[in-house]
């Protein structure tokens, strides 16, 4: 699954006229970058959702044939429901026993995606979030096996998690990629949450009971193209 639906602030005025989605990096839109490197990596069926400038990314997709993939488009138009409602939203279209890989549509990296796939389906894991070391404000907060047991904001002390009393420090922080695989597992609990909900809150809220697993890629190359001042970076990024 890609998410293409939000709104693309930080982009303004690009996304004035476009959704985030649409804006060229190098000699095609985000969303091409990722999706073809989806296909490269071997998964033939991607669901889009979409909500800013909706018509814009169904007529992109229809135009260029759906890049030879079978490309479902999840709606919606009518409210953003954020990134986990948008994943409940969207299970349907999904095989139901199968996992998913989600992506953010501003994320260029060097990851394996099939490889990355692979060890989260064998490794019969609830879920699995590819992380990595970077200085940021928010990190989430993992165990001695890299199992997730919370969520803290360094600026602000704020802490998140099941776990009465938690302390920080005595857990590995690690910064999200976007990069996520789902389990079948847990698609029932889906039906717990609201329409529209973040999926951290998700993780944080079923982290004591299930298997949420931090991926380490070390040899990590990231770049969230989500601001006007990382377009040329990003460029510069697909370059290598």
């Amino acid at each position: 699954m890609i998410f293409a639906a939000g709104l693309g602030t930080r982009l303004k005025p690009l996304t004035d006229t476009m959704p985030k989605a649409l804006v060229r990096v190098g000699d095609k839109p985000l969303l091409a970058h990722v999706i073809l490197k989806l296909k490269a990596a071997g998964f033939e069926r991607i669901v889009v959702n979409v909500h800013h400038f909706a018509q814009q990314i169904v007529d992109y997709l229809r135009e260029n044939d759906s890049f030879g993939v079978d490309i479902r488009i999840s709606d919606e138009t009518e409210k953003l429901l954020e990134t986990g409602g948008g994943i409940k939203k969207a299970l349907p279209l999904f095989d139901a026993d199968s996992p998913i890989l989600i992506h953010n549509v501003d994320i260029l990296s060097n990851v394996d995606l099939r490889e990355l796939y692979e060890y989260a389906e064998d490794g019969h894991l609830d879920a699995m979030l590819l992380v990595s070391w970077r200085k940021t404000k928010r990190y989430l907060l993992f165990d001695d096996e890299m199992l997730l047991d919370g969520w803290t904001n360094i600026e602000t002390g704020e802490v998140k998690s099941p776990y009465k009393g938690l302390d920080p420090s005595s857990l590995k922080q690690y910064a999200f990629s976007g990069i996520h695989i789902l389990s079948p597992s847990v698609f029932p609990l889906f039906d717990t949450m609201p329409d529209r909900f973040g999926i951290i809150d998700f993780y944080l809220k079923y982290c004591h009971q299930r298997a949420f697993l931090g991926k380490v890629k070390k040899d990590l190359r990231l770049l969230d193209v989500g601001k006007l001042e990382t377009l040329q970076e990003a460029e510069e990024f697909l370059k290598y």
